[in-house]
């Protein structure tokens, strides 16, 4: 099994008149020239693009670990205000590789492998900027996973999503912590129980996407989520991500408190009071995009 190395790889990727800096993730097998990951960045919008598509995009460790960095590389900065998760090839990808889950790998490195998997996937959900998944293709195990993670996930009418872990002994218990808080419990247990794929209206239908389109629309769509989301203030957005996420693992009194608060502590920002003097005076709002208060 071909280990991985440590590199650093930047260039240059001319994305139509606007030049973005890409840069590859510091994550190279062995066996290839080409980056687990690229990063390119352009207009508000981080693309994270997953580049093993001989091995079917598998979330091997190395993978994760390229993933991670892309995801935390500067993300703080005024200059992310979403990403977009896509992959090479025709499949968004496969899960875990297998080859490292053998015995001859043993306990320490697979609980590191889940460990890192875990970090990625509640990354996701915890980072300020929202993120998307553009499928085109299949997603299964901890690639369905991946899917489930995101806070949209825009899908073509090929794409299909299963958790068939059970078919070779290893029970999809990482991936049903994602799946089951996206799709209706009996689902889940159906998807995890059989491993048998659900289409991608299916996956609309019982949540765990949010559109299904024509693969000739899929960047297009994609990216005018993206634009829209870029259009909006990056603190008032973080707060809102935030908060929803919170609000989500509380009881229906507390959620509520929760919330309120946080409407109380969106009005204090400058930018909640732009947003709001703009509509009064029938003008577009001026960002300024950092989290600072108008009032205490």
């Amino acid at each position: 099994m071909a280990r991985s190395v440590l590199c650093t790889g930047l260039g240059v990727l001319q994305l139509g008149r606007k030049t973005a800096l890409l840069s590859g993730a510091r994550f190279y097998s062995q066996s290839e020239s080409e980056p687990l990951t690229v990063k390119q960045q352009s207009d508000g919008i981080r693309r994270i693009i997953l580049n093993n598509p001989k091995k079917r995009n598998a979330l091997s460790l190395s993978m994760l670990k390229s993933l991670r960095e892309n995801i935390l590389a500067d993300v703080d900065s005024e200059d992310v205000r979403v990403i977009i998760l896509s992959a090479k090839g025709p499949v968004f990808s496969s899960g875990h590789d297998l080859k490292e889950l053998t015995s001859a790998q043993g306990g320490e490195y697979h609980t590191k492998v889940f460990h890192t998997c875990s970090e990625v996937m509640t990354l996701i959900q915890d980072i300020p900027v929202p993120v998307i998944a553009m499928v085109n293709g299949v997603a299964t195990a901890a690639g369905c996973q991946l899917v489930a993670s995101c806070d949209i996930a825009v899908v073509t009418e090929k794409s299909t999503f299963a958790t068939p872990g059970v078919s070779v002994g290893l029970f999809c218990s990482t991936p049903a912590v994602a799946i089951g808080r996206a799709v209706p419990r009996k689902v889940a247990m159906e998807m995890l129980f059989t491993g048998t794929p659900i289409s991608a209206h299916d996956a609309l239908l019982h949540g765990l996407v949010s559109k299904v389109v024509p693969e000739e629309r899929l960047e297009e769509e994609t990216l005018s989520i993206a634009q829209r989301i870029c259009q909006a203030s990056r603190p008032v957005v973080a707060l809102g991500k935030a908060t929803f996420q919170r609000q989500m693992a509380q009881g229906r009194d507390a959620a509520y408190a929760t919330a309120s608060k946080v409407m109380v502590d969106n009005l204090a920002l400058r930018d909640g009071q732009e947003g709001i003097r703009a509509f009064i005076e029938k003008r577009k709002p001026v960002w300024n995009h950092k989290a600072e208060k108008a009032h205490d």
